[in-house]
């Protein structure tokens, strides 16, 4: 990654016009994108509470962390605001792979005047910390503890980052940004839903500015998603099916909630169920091959009783017990 350290903002947006929420607010942003920049998904829908959290991070240069069940758009929906700011955006999962070096760098051989000598690589923390990057951290409850120490480097930096590694102190970019996403709010899982969530150390929690949580659809609104991505269903017979999708899909988030199951059907989920539908032209096959096909065994049935009660008939035995 090569460095650019002269762009910054050039134009103002208006929120109601760019987000479709009701806010007077408006918020600098970039005139041109670059290759970091995520795509614009033009049929998003915004939440109103968790966009204007967002946005604050980005205007205010606040650290914003979200969290919320698995599945409620937490991270496309810093990135969907990230796209239409023009705003370079990377994204880090951390989970158990992501390690220290990873984050900070390490040394490397390189070859230079026909030798090999050893030289430091900066990781991706360093890089984003000198441009204008907003840097996501997905999974931020799961990140090992020698990562996190790291992180709280980062989140005290007050402008500067020193890089032990290199005996070197860094600059933060002024348009640099830092966001997180969340199943839990640092306090740890009693409720044994997210195998590998912690505890986040408290001084560490108070570190971040603004911390905004985003639920699960309505019905009404998931079913504007869906239709605005499957125009043929926007009809009196394809909306009750798709209305009966959606049905399952939030049965199965309350079982999940509920720790009935261990797998839950995201708006993503019941997106992929309708295109299927197209393909297969088999509510019940294509249901099989989009989600049930992803679940344990012994949480099947409970799963076909969602869809019966939703759809009025039982998925055939042979969709149940056998897989792909």
């Amino acid at each position: 990654m090569t460095p650019n350290l002269n762009i910054e903002p050039d134009i103002n947006l208006s929120v109601k016009q760019t987000f479709g929420i009701e806010s007077d607010m408006e918020v600098r942003a970039f005139s041109k994108k670059n290759e970091y920049v995520p795509e614009i998904d033009k049929d998003y829908k915004f939440d109103r509470d968790t966009t204007l959290a967002i946005l604050s991070g980005f205007s205010h240069n606040k650290k914003v962390i979200v969290h919320g069940y698995h599945g409620t758009g937490k991270s496309t929906h810093i990135t969907q605001v990230a796209a239409r700011l023009n705003w370079p955006c990377i994204r880090i999962n951390l989970d158990s792979h992501i390690s220290r070096i990873d984050l900070i760098g390490k040394d490397a051989i390189v070859l230079k005047d026909e030798k090999q000598v050893t030289e430091f690589r900066e990781g991706i923390l360093p890089w984003s910390f000198q441009n204008p990057v907003a840097l996501v951290f997905d999974e931020y409850d799961a990140g090992r503890s020698d990562v996190m120490f790291v992180l709280q480097r980062i989140l005290e930096s007050d402008g500067f980052f020193t890089l032990l590694d290199k005996n070197k102190v860094i600059k933060q970019n002024k348009y640099f940004r830092l966001f997180a996403t969340a199943n839990t709010i640092g306090l740890g899982d009693t409720t044994g839903l997210y195998t590998g969530t912690q505890q986040i150390n408290q001084a560490q929690l108070d570190r971040w500015e603004i911390v905004t949580s985003l639920n699960y659809l309505s019905l009404e609104k998931e079913m504007e998603i869906i239709l605005s991505k499957n125009k043929k269903l926007n009809n009196p017979k394809g909306k009750e099916k798709v209305s009966n999708m959606i049905k399952v899909a939030s049965l199965t988030r309350k079982g999940f909630i509920a720790g009935d199951i261990s797998t839950v059907m995201s708006p993503r989920t019941v997106l992929n169920w309708c295109n299927n539908t197209e393909i297969f032209k088999d509510t019940g096959y294509a249901f099989r091959v989009t989600f049930l096909n992803k679940c344990d065994e012994l949480e099947k049935n409970i799963i076909a009783e969602y869809y019966q009660r939703c759809f009025g008939e039982d998925l055939p035995e042979s969709l149940i017990n056998v897989q792909i």
